[in-house]
């Protein structure tokens, strides 16, 4: 019904950008990363997505139409919705998404509040044939368990997973394995 829109960012909320189209502000969900304060009144291109319910009708958005074909994807596995699918989209790119699927690590998708053991499995067994040909390169590199510990302080702080694995790949290479050491030095990279 409504394929894409092109308008002014007039506020950026926690989940969502109100876009002025045409004088009227629609509410359009987005992946985090998408949701940049300093993109305030730019103009913005969104590839969307109309989800309907029987009491709501709900906008989400997305920069590229990869990332609305991997959203339409995931709606389509039983057990996730589009909220979950907005996180796991937020989560990673669609390339290392791709990956994961492909490669069935289940423990990249796992990592995205409200994806479970159960359901990680269930979205490869049902993606795995769809994602197409993913090139070696395009792989997630294993974090380590103290990385996935700082990404969990980060995010019960707060942050997104997108932040704190951006924060997290930002440490320098020599940075001390500490747990705590590291989550210090990922909130000074929040701090600059």
């Amino acid at each position: 019904m409504i394929a894409h829109i092109r308008g002014t960012i007039e506020l950026v909320g926690k989940d969502h950008l109100i876009v002025n189209v045409g004088n009227i502000g629609l509410r359009v969900y987005v992946p985090a990363a998408t949701r940049d304060t300093s993109n305030m009144g730019k103009l913005i291109d969104l590839f969307t997505h109309l989800h309907i319910r029987e009491t709501d009708w709900t906008l989400y958005g997305f920069p590229s139409q990869e990332e609305l074909e991997l959203f339409e994807l995931l709606i389509g596995v039983s057990g996730v919705g589009a909220r979950t699918a907005l996180a796991v989209l937020g989560a990673a790119s669609p390339d290392q998404l791709r990956a994961a699927i492909a490669h069935e690590q289940a423990e990249v998708l796992t990592r995205v509040p409200g994806i479970g053991p159960k359901t990680a499995k269930s979205i490869i067994f049902h993606l795995k044939d769809k994602v197409g040909i993913v090139t070696a390169g395009a792989q997630i590199a294993y974090l380590s368990d103290a990385d996935t510990e700082v990404i969990a302080a980060l995010t019960g702080l707060g942050y997104s997973i997108v932040e704190a694995q951006t924060a997290l790949a930002n440490l320098p290479r020599d940075a001390s394995q500490d747990v705590g050491e590291r989550i210090r030095l990922a909130l000074n990279y929040f701090a600059k």
